[in-house]
């Protein structure tokens, strides 16, 4: 399979992670208001299953290092197939909340609160289980990106209407999803063998795992997805027959938006093998400032904020990039 050996590769694999987790939720404001997200959801899922396939069969069923998929998922142990299925229902979970919370309040609110408090606590739970980086820098870039969280959700408050119960709504959503979302990764990170040259018995390779992850998150979906579909956070319940009545582009956005992300979680996990959980993952939820760029200066869903705004945004800005650069440093 393919594997890299350097940090300074790891780091570039993180920064693409960073640029797919914080790019794909675009797939679901192309989508359109008249496709809920819940029937999104669905093609959503599709796209990660897909793309973890087509990276099982192609990079990881080439070359001499480590094995091949197959010879990796037979010999594989029960409880680390369990811990990378249980990482995709964790996910999933999260997920769902976190595209609820871009439904309501948009990208530069649920990604910068939700997956930032996932970054967070991320760092924290990989950090305590496999330490790797130094410490200080690391806690300290995570100390900024805090600081990021808190200004940005400053700036939502500012917003015409978000005193209301919808976008209090949002808001605890998003909250809601970082609390998952910085637990999914522990459970990956605990399958895979530490050594991708040389590995260990029983233990995954990152293909594998993505594999697993991602049929993880397809069959929680029938429960999650389809709870939410029958009472919806917001709007009318949707009938599963909906979905069958959606074009072909309603599908595409879906599918390509679950694709892009499952190109960044498998770019992520295979650095983890260089960089450690802790810094792969807490690079990879940079995304919060890439969803933020495309929120601010694309969609423009600050537009209405009042002047006194653009400070506190600015700032959020400045907390997540110098948070990310002693990230970085801190395993560099």
């Amino acid at each position: 399979m393919f594997v890299i050996e350097s940090y300074p590769l790891a780091v570039v694999f993180c920064v693409v992670t960073m640029l797919c987790w914080g790019s794909w939720a675009n797939t679901q404001k192309l989508a359109g208001k008249r496709w809920r997200f819940e029937l999104f959801y669905w093609d959503y899922v599709f796209g990660v299953l897909l793309m973890a396939l087509l990276f099982a069969f192609t990079l990881g069923s080439m070359g001499t290092a480590g094995r091949s998929f197959f010879a990796d998922l037979r010999q594989a142990e029960a409880g680390n197939l369990g811990s990378a299925l249980l990482g995709g229902v964790i996910f999933n979970a999260a997920n769902i909340l976190l595209v609820a919370a871009i439904a309501i309040a948009g990208m530069s609110v649920a990604f910068p609160v939700g997956i930032g408090l996932a970054l967070v606590l991320g760092v924290v739970v990989n950090y305590w289980a496999t330490p790797k980086g130094e410490p200080i820098a690391l806690f300290l870039g995570v100390a900024f990106i805090v600081a990021a969280i808190v200004l940005d959700a400053l700036a939502y408050r500012t917003l015409p209407g978000q005193t209301k119960g919808g976008g209090l709504k949002g808001l605890v959503l998003a909250v809601l999803c970082g609390i998952l979302m910085g637990y999914f990764y522990r459970f990956v990170a605990a399958s895979m063998s530490n050594n991708f040259v040389n590995m260990e018995a029983g233990k995954l390779s990152p293909y594998t795992a993505m594999v697993l992850f991602s049929l993880g998150m397809l069959a929680s979906n029938f429960v999650f997805n389809t709870a939410i579909m029958v009472k919806p956070f917001v709007g009318d319940p949707v009938p599963l027959a909906d979905y069958f009545k959606g074009t072909a582009q309603d599908h595409l956005w879906g599918i390509v938006g679950g694709m892009i992300w499952a190109v960044g979680m498998t770019f992520s996990i295979i650095a983890f093998g260089v960089a450690g959980s802790a810094i792969s993952y807490g690079l990879g939820q940079g995304a919060t400032m890439v969803a933020a760029f495309w929120g601010v200066f694309i969609w423009r869903e600050f537009r209405e904020a009042p002047p006194a705004t653009k400070p506190l945004i600015g700032l959020m800005f400045v907390g997540y990039i110098v948070g990310l650069a002693l990230i970085i440093w801190s395993g560099a």
